[in-house]
């Protein structure tokens, strides 16, 4: 028999920040869930009939991040067409490589699990499969190359992904609320799950670069629709940073998913102000005036950018 492989230090802190043991794992209410649905529903309901009854709005973590910062960028993506990109597709190709390492019965090799993650993608019927047939070779060589940075990170600072501890990538959640507005999103990778009202899953965002608040925020949006989907929530978020090989945990409250729940009231409400563009959209230069779609139409963050206040900000995959 095969003896377990030798973990090495960051493999070793992925174990500790993330196991618990029976008696350090919270339980819940069983009423918590129509609690927080019933804030939702009831801070959602004024929105309603702002919304055309043939429609739905949906509402996702990036929408909500957008809109709580600068306005001006928001309203300048809105109206940017959506277009496959490598920046935007290494994610995705990344996230099926480790899917497969899962349950690949072979030693995983980064490269090998990157390319059949490509091949499988491109067979597809939306429009990331559309741009894999299409792009150019350069475009596939750059997103070989950024995806396997990423699997080959993955891989060396995680330990293997037990089949016991019920590993899941790209879970998909979704809340609908008064049949208008639903809140959508997809989690990077869960492990755990719940016993009754007993807590064990923990959900985490796999980053690379630097932190950025609202890599909190993110976490807590998918802890509210899990805990209104399954009754227990997740017991632990966790923002993992590969680059650094560091994690940001945070431990689910009560409190922690009430304020979440202000925070999607506030944020829809805010989306719908915004866009009926009544008014000057605010401005809120930082670290993103780098990559805004609207920076050359905006003095204050050309202004921001000129002055050298620009500091890393950690971005998804």
């Amino acid at each position: 028999m095969d003896s377990p492989p030798e973990l090495n230090p960051a493999q070793e802190e992925v174990l500790a920040q993330l196991g618990a043991s029976r008696e350090e794992r919270p339980r819940f209410d069983a009423a918590l869930r129509h609690q927080l649905r019933r804030e939702l529903e009831e801070g959602l309901e004024p929105l309603i009939e702002e919304i055309d009854p043939k429609d739905l709005m949906f509402v996702s973590k990036h929408l909500l991040g957008r809109v709580m910062g600068c306005e001006r960028r928001f309203l300048a993506e809105d109206d940017e067409e959506f277009e496959w990109s490598v920046p935007i597709a290494r994610g995705t190709i990344a996230h099926k490589a480790i899917e497969l390492s899962i349950h690949w019965r072979r030693e995983p090799e980064p490269l090998v699990l990157v390319d059949e993650s490509i091949s499988r993608l491109a067979e597809g019927v939306d429009g990331l499969a559309d741009w894999l047939q299409t792009c150019t070779e350069v475009e596939r060589a750059e997103l070989r190359a950024e995806a396997n940075d990423r699997v080959v990170k993955f891989l060396e600072c995680w330990p293997p992904l037990k089949t016991q501890w019920r590993p899941v990538t790209e879970s998909r959640l979704r809340l609908e609320i008064h049949d208008r507005i639903v809140l959508s999103g997809k989690v990077d990778l869960a492990l755990g799950q719940a016993t009754g009202d007993l807590a064990g899953k923990v959900l985490i965002d796999l980053k690379t670069g630097g932190f950025s608040p609202q890599h909190l925020d993110d976490l807590r949006f998918y802890a509210l629709m899990e805990a209104v989907r399954l009754g227990t929530p997740p017991r632990r978020l966790a923002t993992y940073y590969l680059d650094q090989g560091r994690f940001l945990p945070e431990d689910v409250t009560e409190d922690l998913l009430f304020s979440t729940v202000a925070r999607v009231v506030d944020g829809c409400t805010k989306i719908i102000e915004v866009r009926r563009r009544e008014g000057e959209p605010s401005t809120a230069p930082g670290p993103a005036c780098r990559w805004c779609v609207a920076k050359h139409n905006c003095e204050v963050g050309q202004r921001y950018l000129s002055d050298g206040e620009e500091t890393g900000l950690g971005d998804g995959w």
